[in-house]
């Protein structure tokens, strides 16, 4: 498997554990308020993620994790304070007051913001392919969400959902700034940093606690379908870049509607299957891409997971057992050549 196949395959598992996660949380919305379920969701992924560095750790022959430089401190805690933290907020407001379907529909709005941002601030490459492809998946997720009129209520509501969107579309961009570093441990902050937020705002406003079962529920859930699904998205960062991870998360929608079909032994609608359509022709679009051109890699220290391909041809001033990939702190020197490649760690040049 190429290092692209695995990150797309990522990048996919990461937008089905979030978007199954959607049905399970609406059926703990009965026990649990929005407010106190968003921070249990959150803490559940930190607290979880946590354990499972611990643990890791504590293995025999357990193998180095990139460590943060202090470069990327800013970009991570600039990350969290977005997505984190004002992300929920804005949409807990926007949801109460918007109509639920107009806020479904709004949230496509994240997968635009997130590739504009990549687009014109970070300067990722764009192809027709990849344009057409988001173009496909976002009209694919309006279908699924677009089972009544959307009924706004008024201009506050959407407002503050297209202003959580933006927040993460700011995030993610910010999160590949960091995605080099150990993908547990960036998550787990995340997590922890926005469970807390959400609960001191939950606990501020009264929210009565629900039972330790649900509780238990909804931690789980929120390690499985927001912990362990951010890990996953910041790996698929390292190999593909915000604007196309970002297009591939964005089917979630089409996972968490099948299962509710699943669930709810429901017959799949003719916008289901018009959005399953839109979504393999987006994903193809962007699967079937090939990006080449003569380009020049600059000088660069780094520590990353990695494999000894053409831009690690290093050799090791300590023992090493041959394992792949590894991590330890490497150069890279200044190279120039011609190959297929996505805006991961090593290409991020402008065009």
């Amino acid at each position: 498997m190429t290092p692209r196949t695995h990150a797309i395959g990522c990048a996919l598992l990461s937008a089905g554990l979030f978007g199954a996660s959607a049905p399970f949380a609406k059926m703990l919305l009965g026990s649990v308020s929005p407010w106190l379920l968003a921070a249990v969701l959150y803490l559940g992924s930190g607290a979880g993620l946590a354990i499972w560095d611990l643990l890791r750790s504590a293995l025999p022959g357990a193998q180095a994790t990139p460590s943060l430089a202090r470069t990327d401190l800013p970009w991570l805690v600039a990350a969290i304070v977005a997505g984190g933290v004002a992300g929920p907020v804005l949409l807990l407001f926007g949801l109460s007051l918007s109509d639920a379907s107009a806020a479904a529909l709004l949230l496509n709005l994240e997968a635009v913001f997130t590739a504009a941002i990549a687009w014109t601030v970070f300067r990722e490459n764009v192809g027709w392919r990849v344009f057409a492809g988001l173009l496909a998946i976002v009209a694919g997720g309006g279908l699924l969400a677009w089972e009544q009129v959307p009924r706004a209520g008024s201009f506050a509501g959407p407002l503050l959902v297209a202003g959580a969107c933006l927040a993460w579309g700011i995030d993610n961009n910010l999160t590949r700034k960091v995605s080099g570093g150990d993908a547990v441990r960036i998550a787990g902050l995340k997590g922890l940093a926005a469970g807390a937020v959400n609960l001191l705002l939950a606990l501020s406003w009264d929210a009565a606690m629900p039972s330790g079962a649900a509780l238990a529920a909804g931690a789980l859930l929120g390690f499985f379908g927001y912990g362990l699904s951010l890990v996953l998205f910041i790996v698929a960062l390292r190999e593909l870049g915000t604007a196309r991870t970002g297009a591939y998360f964005s089917v979630a929608p089409f996972f968490g509607a099948a299962l509710s079909v699943a669930l709810l032994a429901e017959r799949p609608s003719l916008a289901f299957w018009s959005a399953a359509t839109l979504m393999a022709l987006g994903v193809w679009l962007h699967v079937s891409e090939r990006h080449a051109h003569g380009h020049a890699h600059e000088a660069m220290d780094h520590e990353h997971p990695h494999v000894h391909d053409a831009h690690h041809t290093h050799v090791h001033d300590f023992p090493w057992d041959s394992r792949e990939p590894h991590v330890h702190p490497h150069r890279h020197e200044p190279l120039v050549h011609d190959h297929p490649h996505d805006p991961d760690l090593h290409h991020r040049h402008r065009h």
